[in-house]
């Protein structure tokens, strides 16, 4: 089996390093040199993370914590230095395991095919998408502000979920409705506008981020 590895660590030497010795043993290997990056990386599902702790903007506990909850793949913590009281947040963040920089290479394979092989958790594919601070679990159908649910009809995240799985595209009200209501519902298009300022209400209680934009004239988008 071809594994795929996430390597997050903001040190291009060792990134580069990584990359080469787990490509010459088969894996796949993602890079991502800080914590936003390694959420982006994060939604293609690595089977195993190498996170390194101190990395810039979201450090490797807080991208831990994020992406826990939606993803069961091994967590291995990359870390110069280590005491037991960082060893429990680790933990509690949802880490497997800590290498402690320098390592060896050797050591260092023979930990991640270990986890790798001990890997037991439910084998399911979440599927998720890390936005600002918002958190699309399309495998649970939620959605999260950092850690905090939103709370959505079944509607209205059927249109987050279209939307944000095609970032970027203009959707008229009439697309939006055939698509998430159905080519034979008897309705209105109109509802579609109405769904679009409940979960613009619900975002905004928690972020002025704009997330649905309005196309005037064309209909709404996702932001990139």
């Amino acid at each position: 089996m071809d594994y795929k590895l996430l390597v997050a660590d903001d040190e291009p030497d060792i990134v580069a390093m990584l990359v080469s010795f787990f490509g010459s043993r088969g894996y796949q290997v993602m890079t991502a040199s800080d914590g936003t990056e390694a959420l982006k990386q994060v939604e293609k599902r690595p089977d195993l993370i190498l996170l390194d702790i101190n990395m810039p903007g979201l450090n490797g506990l807080e991208v831990c914590s994020r992406i826990r909850d939606h993803i069961a793949c091994p967590i291995l913590f990359l870390t110069a230095k280590i005491e037991d009281a960082d060893k429990v947040k680790g933990f509690s963040a949802g880490g497997d395991d800590y290498i402690i920089k320098p390592f060896s290479l050797t050591e260092l394979e023979a930990r991640v095919s270990a986890h790798l092989r001990r890997e037991v958790r439910y084998n399911f594919e979440a599927c998720v998408k890390f936005a600002g601070d918002l958190t699309i679990d399309f495998t649970q159908r939620s959605l999260f502000y950092r850690c905090e649910e939103i709370p959505l009809s079944k509607k209205e995240f059927d249109i987050v979920e279209l939307l944000s799985q095609n970032p970027g595209q203009v959707f008229d009200r009439e697309r939006i409705y055939e698509l998430v209501w159905g080519y034979d519902s008897e309705g209105d298009s109109i509802v579609v506008a109405e769904h679009i300022r409940r979960v613009r209400t619900k975002i905004a209680a928690c972020t002025d981020r704009i997330y649905i934009e309005t196309v005037w004239g064309c209909g709404y988008r996702w932001v990139k």
